[in-house]
């Protein structure tokens, strides 16, 4: 079984997050001498050595998978490519392993916690010392600088020199986390990269490294956010990138972006001489697009793709009986192809009161990323709870599953709303709501918060307690205010508390990203709430999502031009087949909207 082979000696690590002060496992070793352009040219003073592997098989890699966050993608992308894995599961492995990938994923001290407390960070430096083929990916970048100031300053393995910090928000009025498909600038030759042409690749993170005259000859690319970060480096047979290759697919150019790295870089002979597909350059971060789909039961107890309409899932017929719109697997594949920049499943099917046992919605992950390489997202009993017999499940065991079950990122909704109206009322953080618990261990990238309003129209700002603007088009009586109250359970319960005071709580509780639902507009095909998105996306520092009422292409282009958006999702125009994904991205092309194709 594939949970079988999860990284054995850190599956019980969940939740350390024990900042490392004593000296970093290269910097112990290591003695920096100048360094040669075409290798690694490093001293150490190891106890460790590497042996010649055992293994003479070419289709084998060996993975450092230290027990956090979602490496199931990775490891079905090198499935695809036809490469066996080998986990690592003591220093000895990394040692003996011909090639070797450390996908981390998550927060850098809990990472470096685990890499000294299992040796296996000296044995890294002695890998890279040797020249030995090695490929970072994200976290795997971060680990290989010096140190980082994410929850420190934490020291990290010392083999480039630099410190790993965070984006600063005002460069250019970015927001943090950097999430989505932005362009390399390709610098240092760096075989792996030659696939990458003019295309987007896929970014999510909040802290980079910056080139520097000390780095500077390890830098193989940089991107631009703000400022000019390191996307990736190379020396030697080393290789390290920030962005996620295995999350990098893209329509039918897929095996010439994101698998082409790792393929590259498994089996440099396999390297095509053949010129990367021209296409519409990639120059900055591109608007996303992405295709949601609600997940449930139905009558009949089968998992099927719905949709509603103000959140109302049924029929309006004498049946009375769930909308089947299609099976969630097959949609999402279909999506993918399509051109989809993430997958968002929402689970509302009555498992989510027990989400552990919620097997049909973790065999939908799991057979989802098995093909599909873009990220996935999914929502629905992300929480605490105790199950029928008692048993206590926390909040970061349930999200655990559904990472290591395929998912790159989850979505809270009424837990999160609880735990800002107790941060609103008490003015401090407990550390312990799922919203902070996540993003502590996962990083808040990980975390999307789903808020889920309805508008309320008043004659006066005066009138209520929250956030009032005035509207575009007037209520009923001619109010020509409004504001937005919060909901649970599915839009039936509303609370007290407003969309804006919601999305500045949250954002302070850890929250990386926003998705901003409307229940007045949902399934209504009449555009997206602008001036909803306007108020959110102006408020907040991290990226919003606009979600609810996508109807045409003009919707969308119309939401980036007049909000500040990152991201607009629909599901009823796509799963019916009205308006097709790649005619969206053509329209916003059209509208010079930057776009990935």
């Amino acid at each position: 079984m594939e949970a079988a082979t999860l990284a054995a000696p850190f599956s019980s690590y969940v939740t350390s997050t024990q900042n490392s002060s004593s000296s970093s496992p290269c910097s112990l070793l290591l003695s920096r001498k100048k360094k040669n352009l075409g290798s690694v040219n490093l001293r150490f003073k190891s106890r460790l050595s590497v042996r010649a592997s055992s293994s003479t098989s070419d289709s084998v890699v060996t993975l450092l998978d230290y027990g956090a966050g979602n490496v199931r993608s990775i490891r079905n992308a090198l499935r695809h490519l036809g490469f066996s894995i080998k986990d690592v599961q003591t220093p000895g492995d990394i040692l003996n392993a011909d090639r070797l990938i450390f996908p981390g994923v998550g927060a850098f001290a809990p990472a470096m916690d685990v890499l000294n407390k299992t040796g296996m960070g000296e044995a890294l430096c002695t890998y890279i010392e040797n020249d030995r083929p090695f490929l970072g990916i994200c976290l795997g970048l971060q680990l290989l600088f010096d140190s980082s100031e994410e929850n420190g300053p934490v020291k990290g393995l010392g083999v480039i020199p630099g410190t790993v910090g965070r984006f600063d928000s005002s460069a250019g009025g970015i927001r943090v986390p950097h999430i989505g498909w932005n362009a390399l600038q390709v610098g240092n030759a760096s075989d792996i990269l030659d696939d990458v042409g003019n295309r987007h690749v896929y970014f999510v993170h909040s802290y980079r490294a910056i080139p520097s005259n000390e780095n500077k000859d390890w830098v193989s690319s940089t991107c631009h956010y703000g400022e000019s970060f390191i996307s990736s480096i190379r020396r030697g047979n080393v290789h390290a990138v920030q962005f996620h290759p295995e999350k990098s697919g893209g329509m039918m150019f897929y095996s010439k972006v994101g698998l082409s790295v790792l393929r590259r870089f498994l089996d440099p002979k396999s390297s095509s001489k053949q010129k990367p597909e021209e296409g519409k350059k990639a120059s900055k971060l591109a608007k996303r697009v992405i295709a949601c789909l609600d997940v449930r039961t139905n009558d009949k107890g089968d998992l099927v793709v719905t949709k509603g309409d103000q959140y109302d899932v049924r029929e309006q017929s004498n049946e009375n009986e769930v909308r089947n719109l299609g099976k969630p697997v097959d949609l999402a594949r279909q999506y993918y192809k399509d051109g989809a920049d993430e997958i968002s499943f929402l689970n509302i099917t009555g498992f989510r009161d027990f989400p552990l046992g919620d097997l049909p919605m973790i065999q939908v992950l799991r057979y989802t990323s098995e093909n599909v390489f873009v990220p996935l997202t999914v929502g629905g009993g992300i929480r605490d709870f105790t199950d029928a017999t008692g048993r206590y499940y926390s909040s970061l065991e349930v999200a655990a599953e559904y990472f290591r079950s395929g998912a790159d990122k989850i979505s809270i909704g009424s837990d999160a709303v609880y735990a800002a109206e107790e941060f609103i009322k008490s003015g401090a953080k407990t550390g312990k709501s799922s919203l902070e618990q996540i993003s502590r261990v996962y990083g808040n990238q990980a975390v999307v918060v789903s808020i889920d309003p309805r508008r309320v129209y008043v004659n006066d700002p005066d009138d209520v307690p929250y956030k009032v603007i005035r509207v575009t088009n007037p209520g009923p009586n001619g109010e020509e205010y409004a504001w937005y109250q919060c909901t649970v359970s599915g839009g039936r319960e509303g609370r007290p508390i407003g969309a804006y005071e919601l999305a500045k709580a949250v954002e302070e509780l850890g929250a990386g990203e926003i998705l901003l639902n409307c229940i007045d507009c949902d399934g209504q095909g009449k555009g997206f709430d602008t001036d909803l998105v306007k108020l959110i996306s102006d408020s907040v520092g991290i990226p919003v999502i606009a979600s609810s009422g996508a109807g045409t292409p003009e919707h969308f282009s119309e939401v980036f031009e007049t909000t500040n958006a990152s991201a607009a999702l629909a599901a009823g125009i796509f799963h019916r087949k009205e308006v097709p994904i790649q005619s969206v991205k053509e329209h916003l092309l059209e509208k010079s909207i930057e776009v990935r194709m």
